[in-house]
């Protein structure tokens, strides 16, 4: 990752699968992330804790605690709600970040907190775990949210793809948008295929993806 020099470094949720203990081995390797314009992350669904045995209230909370300090421990700023400007050569873009909003999953995501002070002539790049939150509420939101980047879906771990010719994937039937860059009412959704894993241990014919995305003016 560090070898891209890359402005910024971006992370769209799900830094574990349950237990914030899962990170303990990667600490290391994200806090050796570099980018001079910073590392801004969101929380996704299972940054909740939903979907294990709690033997109380109290223990999830704790556990969701210690989840959202991670991402200082590693040097991101997560952003729950939030924006944050970026400028470079005299000019700014809108980072936004929400938590997860996804149908038929957790609703934490406000769009409207998130933007607040945001200018709506602004370049806005928004990050949102759930690419649902952009097909049902986000595409054709009149503030122009030109470009959003999302994950969740893993391509559910399975699929045949020929890069240019042929992409199929179970996914496709529960996402609209599954992976990839799409387009819709002059905006943009990128679903990244995600890194690791959740429940079968392994992908096949869906790769573990790094995006690179490089913006230029029209």
């Amino acid at each position: 990752i560090n070898e891209q020099k890359s402005d910024v470094i971006l992370f769209t949720g799900d830094i574990v699968n349950n237990f914030a203990s899962e990170m303990d081995t990667w600490l290391s390797a994200f806090s050796k992330l570099e980018a001079p314009f910073g590392k801004f992350s969101v929380l996704g669904n299972h940054d909740y804790g939903d979907y294990a045995e709690w033997k109380s209230d109290e223990d999830k909370a704790a556990n969701f605690k210690a989840i959202k300090e991670i991402h200082p421990k590693i040097g991101f700023d997560l952003l729950l709600n939030e924006h944050r400007y970026l400028e470079k050569d005299g000019q700014r873009l809108a980072l936004i970040g929400v938590e997860n909003w996804g149908k038929g999953f957790n609703k934490a995501g406000d769009l409207k907190q998130a933007s607040k002070e945001v200018d709506k002539k602004d370049f806005k790049i928004l990050m949102s775990h759930d690419p649902s939150h952009w097909e049902y509420k986000v595409k054709q939101d009149k503030f122009n949210y030109q470009l959003t980047l999302s994950g969740h879906t893993h391509g559910l771990q399975f699929g045949i793809e020929i890069p240019g010719l042929f992409r199929w994937s179970p996914s496709q039937y529960v996402y609209k948008q599954w992976a990839g860059l799409y387009k819709e009412f002059g905006r943009y959704i990128n679903v990244n295929r995600g890194f690791g894993y959740h429940a079968f241990p392994g992908r096949v014919g869906i790769w573990p993806e790094i995006t690179v995305i490089e913006l230029k003016k029209s």
